[in-house]
């Protein structure tokens, strides 16, 4: 009988193999083991990712770009859905092949955007890792790592939302124009597409708009300047803010110096040439109500939040308040009033006081030139067109009413607890050296009667008053305020005057009404604020003592026959500045005429505020039938004896309609029938108020006179 081998139990199989290490190899066995079966699925994973790369590179491959976003025209409609102007990037887009761009645009824009364009295939890792460290050590989004590959995906395919689908779009797009095409025609597309400001897309439009010449003649520093606007159009482009312009330049040129592509010299010079820019929107801008649309476009884009490249060629349509016959009217009457020769400036701003809609407006006299909006200047003293806020603060007060008498005569005016002296002049040193009362220093513009009603009733009163009418220029509750010597724009002072004719309530301004996307979809609706400053009677005798202005006698008289309807409103004169603020019960206009640096102005220049004025009126409200400002609840209309300023009776040597505020009329009489004195409650039919204003002792116009003025030449 055979015996068993002990390394093979029955006898059978093969001989067990010793291990060299038995204690060893039973202690790592299982994690090799398990280290087997890791590698095994490693190595599956990576097959599978590895077909499934190969998969997504050659369906990326077999894919074909879509067409990128056409821009489209956005427009500007006036109040009537007329096009007043047209926004578009096709036309000032002008593409030109990479060698016939400037060598130094293209290492200026490599240098700032993305230097290590020509070793990365789209994606810039190294980029990526380096603004991750850096924004998490400044604890802010200081660094971007966008190429130039995928900023051009997402502007010429996508929008510019923030979200996961968007930026996973944006990496196919960018891989897909990697692999089809060079790097030079993903950099001269770029070139060509990017966004320059005001505008202008692709270098060349840019070089021709800030330089006025192609892209291929751009030098270092023109080239630097350039390349840094795209970062920001708004914040980086010399026409708004130089200083932001000049420090991005010299970061890029920094940039290029330590990439090797210019000297150390060539940096300093480039940075202190001074360049020379062509005036912006000479091309493009000129036309028909200029001011107005530069006006729009600021709105829409700062206050509205409207993205500036949406707006040029996003296809959005800007519904405005702009009425095409009130600036042609606008910008007619300055023609006509001031000379071709004369180097005076003139703005005009008007605005329907009913709903705040902003229906004209003229920043200066020649756009072309000089594109700065005068409308808005808060550089320009009001003169005397400030003195209804004065006299408005006088008739609420309770102290004052239209029949006050001061004495008006050269005096000095003591204040700050007699430690100052003001002494105010009248224009030409003329006084009446008489007791007058309101109406009459209204009407002839009395500043001595002025400083007295400011003395009466508290400079910080009248401030406050002017606040409530929406003027926020600066001012000081000092005795000269009562003349108009504190600052206020065009702008604030229609807006003010719009209160007196809309019965007290003041609209805030409004010039856009609404914006819609391409789509018709509302991108931004206005909702005017309403707020009732005043009481309709405050406006309403404010309003009757303005239009003793045009009556005879008054500061505005001579432009009286050419207004066929009711008017009130004030003229302002200064050694540097003319005006006149007016209003109907339909439109309130400011016009101001004067020199931009402050050159004093001949009695002839100062004279062309009123014409303009009244041209603009009767152009614009041609077509628009001639209206009383009606008298409302709380107003007392009484025949007064303008000598006295008490209730006229028959033996009266005159007699003068006034209005008043309920309970502030007068109750003594003069003469001997005291039912001469007779009352008209509001709703009365002769309340136009059109006093002489003089004190002469002339018999108030009737009625009958009034309409035959207004309607016969």
């Amino acid at each position: 009988m055979t015996k068993s081998s002990p390394s093979s139990p029955g006898g059978q199989g093969k001989p067990r193999r010793r291990l060299a290490f038995p204690k060893l190899t039973e202690r790592f066995l299982p994690q090799w083991l398990r280290l087997r079966r890791w590698l095994a699925w490693s190595g599956l994973a990576a097959l599978a990712a590895f077909i499934a790369l190969a998969g997504l590179y050659f369906y990326l491959r077999s894919q074909t770009l879509p067409v990128s976003t056409v821009s489209q025209t956005s427009q500007m409609l006036d109040i009537d859905g007329h096009v007043i102007d047209t926004f578009h990037a096709g036309e000032n887009r002008r593409s030109v092949d990479l060698e016939d761009i400037s060598h130094y645009v293209v290492e200026a824009t490599l240098a700032i955007e993305d230097r290590r364009f020509y070793d990365h295939s789209g994606f810039d890792l190294k980029g990526m890792a380096r603004a991750v460290v850096v924004n998490v050590q400044s604890m802010s989004a200081r660094q971007g790592a966008s190429t130039l590959t995928q900023q051009l995906a997402r502007n010429l395919y996508l929008s510019h939302e923030r979200t996961w689908q968007r930026k996973l779009k944006e990496a196919m797009f960018t891989a897909q124009l990697e692999m089809k095409y060079d790097k030079d025609e993903i950099l001269g597309m770029y070139l060509n597409q990017i966004y320059y400001g005001h505008g202008s897309y692709g270098i060349e439009a840019a070089a021709m708009m800030y330089f006025d010449k192609h892209a291929s003649e751009l030098t270092l520093a023109e080239s630097a300047m350039l390349a840094g606007i795209p970062k920001g159009p708004k914040y980086y482009s010399p026409y708004l803010n130089m200083k932001n312009a000049k420090d991005r330049q010299y970061l890029i040129l920094e940039a290029m110096k330590e990439g090797g592509s210019i000297t150390e010299e060539q940096a300093a010079a480039a940075y202190a040439e001074v360049l020379s820019f062509q005036p912006i929107g000479t091309d493009e801008q000129e036309g028909f109500a200029p001011y107005f649309r530069d006006y729009i476009r600021y709105l829409a884009v700062e206050k509205y939040g409207i993205d500036e490249k949406l707006l040029n060629e996003g296809g959005i349509t800007i519904y405005t308040t702009l009425d095409q016959e009130a600036q042609a009217a606008a910008e007619e009457s300055i023609k006509q009033v001031m000379p071709a020769s004369s180097e005076e400036q003139a703005a005009l701003i008007a605005i329907d006081p009913r709903n705040g809609y902003i229906k004209a407006m003229v920043g200066g006299r020649d756009y072309k030139t000089n594109q700065y909006n005068r409308v808005f200047a808060s550089t320009r003293q009001p003169g005397s067109s400030f003195k209804p806020f004065l006299y408005l603060t006088a008739l609420r007060s309770g102290f004052m009413s239209p029949v006050t008498r001061f004495k008006s005569e050269p005096t000095v005016f003591s204040y700050d607890e007699g430690r100052k002296t003001y002494e105010p002049h009248n224009y030409g040193d003329k006084y009446a050296e008489d007791f007058i009362d309101m109406r009459t220093a209204i009407s002839g513009s009395d500043n001595i009667y002025a400083v007295n009603t400011i003395m009466t009733v508290g400079a910080d009163k009248v401030i406050e008053t002017a606040r409530k009418l929406g003027v926020k220029s600066p001012m000081d509750p000092v005795p000269s305020l009562a003349l108009g010597t504190f600052p206020v724009s065009p702008f604030e002072m229609a807006s003010a005057y719009g209160a007196f004719a809309n019965k007290g309530a003041r609209v805030e301004p409004v010039a856009i009404l609404r914006i819609e996307d391409r789509k018709g979809n509302l991108l931004y609706e206005a909702k005017p604020r309403v707020d009732q400053v005043i009481t309709p009677a405050e406006a309403y005798v404010m309003t009757s003592l303005l239009e003793s202005v045009f009556d005879e006698g008054g500061t505005a008289h001579r432009v009286a026959a050419a207004i066929k309807r009711p008017v009130a409103g004030k003229t302002g004169t200064t050694a540097t500045d003319a005006w006149l603020v007016g209003y109907t019960p339909e439109l309130a206009a400011a016009v101001w005429v004067g020199y931009d640096k402050d050159r004093k102005l001949s009695v002839a220049e100062a004279r062309r505020a009123a014409p303009i004025f009244a041209g603009f009126i009767e152009g614009a409200l041609s077509a628009v039938p001639p209206k009383y400002f009606p008298v409302p609840e709380g107003v007392v209309n009484v025949f007064i004896d303008p000598e006295s300023g008490k209730l006229a009776a028959a033996t009266c040597p005159s007699r003068r309609l006034e209005a008043f505020l309920a309970g502030t009329e007068p109750t003594e009489v003069c003469g001997t029938d005291k039912a001469a004195g007779t009352t008209e409650e509001s709703g009365s039919g002769d309340s136009s108020g059109n006093g002489e204003g003089s004190g002469s002792g002339k018999v108030h116009r009737s009625w009958w006179e009034d309409l035959k003025r207004w309607w016969t030449d």
